[in-house]
């Protein structure tokens, strides 16, 4: 790892990201995004899983408000579409990404988190968008991903009231995934990550590629782009092999 605000490492084709704002709380401004940025843009060769992460007991306490105050309003507005465009990258990059969070998940550190795929909350965990308690509204996503994920009606509470989740309480409501004990989220997302990245890669891009995207198209298209994904899939040198480990008994070997 270097000593810059994202710290990046590779091992077995699993690369952990940390973003490292210790006297911010790992708080995202632009230098960090486009870090970010950079790295789903072009990913190393032969990276097949991601961890993201933070420091010094926090994952991301969301936008860096020192910033915020210095843009007009279409500077603002071209701000959040960056954001729009780079978080659109980590969830559509091809590449599977696992949260390990702990202490802040607010605001954009929240709208991060939700662009990805696997979320693990230790109990230290706070999940908030307390963006209204500013006089501000969010503008990296959230109306969209995190609405969709505990619903409209429930993120206008939680906006307006600037109310505070616990680990578990986000368990429940699916921001996120797996609640563990502390120090637990990294080791499980290194597990996750490992058994992920042995997946076929064909695969994996489907499933980022697809779901979320036939969950929202009208019924019928969602079922003949279902249908699309499955003929190539199931007609690749992957399927192949799963099959032929399948009926010998043995773990498959993907390319």
């Amino acid at each position: 790892m270097t000593d810059t605000m994202l710290q990046i490492s590779i091992e077995n084709g699993i690369a952990t990201l940390v973003m490292n704002r210790p006297d911010k709380r790992n708080a995202m401004c632009d230098t960090l995004l486009n870090a970010i940025e950079a790295f789903f843009a072009q990913p190393p060769k032969g990276v097949r899983a991601v961890i993201l992460t933070g420091t010094a007991g926090h994952y991301c306490s969301g936008l860096d408000l020192s910033e915020h105050v210095s843009r007009d309003a279409e500077g603002t507005m071209r701000h959040s579409r960056n954001w729009h465009r780079v978080m659109d990258l980590i969830q559509f990059s091809g590449l599977p990404v696992i949260s390990a969070m702990f202490g802040a998940v607010i605001g954009g550190g929240l709208e991060l988190a939700a662009s990805t795929h696997v979320r693990i909350a230790e109990p230290s965990s706070i999940f908030q968008l307390p963006e209204g308690r500013r006089g501000i509204f969010v503008g990296g996503g959230a109306t969209v991903r995190i609405g969709r994920i505990i619903g409209a009606d429930r993120m206008c509470e939680m906006m307006l009231t600037g109310r505070k989740y616990t680990a578990s309480e986000a368990l429940g409501l699916g921001l996120t995934h797996y609640a563990v004990a502390e120090g637990e989220a990294l080791p499980l997302a290194r597990e996750l990550a490992g058994k992920i990245a042995a997946n076929a890669s064909l695969s994996n891009y489907m499933m980022i590629q697809a779901i979320s995207r036939i969950a929202d198209m009208p019924k019928q298209d969602g079922l003949f782009t279902e249908s699309l994904c499955a003929a190539v899939s199931q007609t690749s040198r992957d399927a192949e092999e799963g099959l032929r480990a399948f009926l010998e008994k043995r773990q498959p070997k993907f390319r």
